[in-house]
């Protein structure tokens, strides 16, 4: 059965998930949530505008697709690029070091785990800094596709300060006729960014890698996702379907808080730094 605090007192809510979690090891699987106090939008949380991101299918079948991407890429990947691990990215990062967390999947393509010491970090879907050719498979940094696109796009002026941001490196923008697309240095093939698109698979050896974790750990955390994409969902069912305890910590309702041992809702960054002194009582 579900239980449900409703005190918001951080400390009090850390020791009722270090009861239900134990001593570990932990799986913590993260969402956009994590990241919104390091200035990055979330899909779904609360307050958050409608959003319709472009699938990979559009993406593939359709140049004007492809132009309308990259230009809003071209702007939006710099902000991602200069955001910083948050108090939560480093709390998690340092129960990993004290041996409760086993390991982090994160549905978040902005590397900030990475940066806050996590070392054992699976990129459910992908990597904003990282670029991918469709043909010859080869692998780029998102640093060297910006300095061609700057060269192939002098007059394109549009700064992050003069639009909206969205999530996983991208920005809203209205009109982006004239852009001018690089394609892959070596093949002349289609790029892409390293990430999974909507309506994209989530590649088979990272799937059973992270079912692996979740066969390995005592209990599952979930942190500032609303599972609403079964990529990230399926974790909790198998966890569940295991008899494992799930904890979910996120702003508003998910998908599977009726799985879940206990639900918190409240702000991931006080909550999992009361959790590195709750676990250290």
């Amino acid at each position: 059965m579900t239980s449900t605090l409703d005190t918001q007192d951080p400390a009090l809510l850390a020791s009722r998930i270090r009861d239900v979690l134990g001593n570990g090891p932990v799986l913590a699987l993260t969402g956009a949530g994590i990241s919104t106090d390091s200035g990055i939008p979330d899909y779904r949380g609360p307050g958050s505008p409608p959003r319709k991101p472009m699938t990979y299918q559009q993406f593939l079948a359709d140049h004007a697709f492809r132009r309308h991407y990259w230009a809003r890429n071209h702007v939006g990947w710099r902000h991602m690029d200069r955001t910083v691990c948050n108090d939560g990215h480093l709390a998690l990062a340092e129960l990993e070091s004290s041996g409760v967390i086993s390991g982090i999947v994160t549905q978040n393509v902005d590397t900030l785990h990475e940066a806050a010491g996590s070392r054992h970090v699976i990129d459910l879907h992908g990597r904003y800094d990282r670029v991918l050719c469709l043909e010859c498979h080869e692998v780029s940094s998102r640093e060297s596709l910006a300095e061609r696109l700057t060269v192939l796009n002098p007059n394109f002026s549009v700064t992050i300060d003069d639009i909206e941001l969205a999530p996983d490196a991208d920005a809203a923008l209205t009109s982006t006729e004239g852009f001018r697309v690089a394609d892959c240095a070596s093949c002349d093939g289609i790029l892409k960014p390293d990430i999974v698109y909507f309506g994209e698979n989530v590649p088979k050896p990272r799937v059973l890698q992270a079912y692996h974790l979740v066969d390995e750990a005592e209990a599952l955390l979930v942190v500032g996702s609303s599972l609403t994409v079964f990529s990230g969902r399926r974790f909790v069912k198998r966890a569940a379907a295991q008899g494992k305890p799930v904890v979910i910590l996120n702003r508003g309702a998910t998908r599977c808080d009726d799985l879940a041992a206990l639900t918190v809702d409240a702000g991931c960054s006080s909550v999992l730094r009361a959790l590195v002194k709750a676990y250290r009582l």
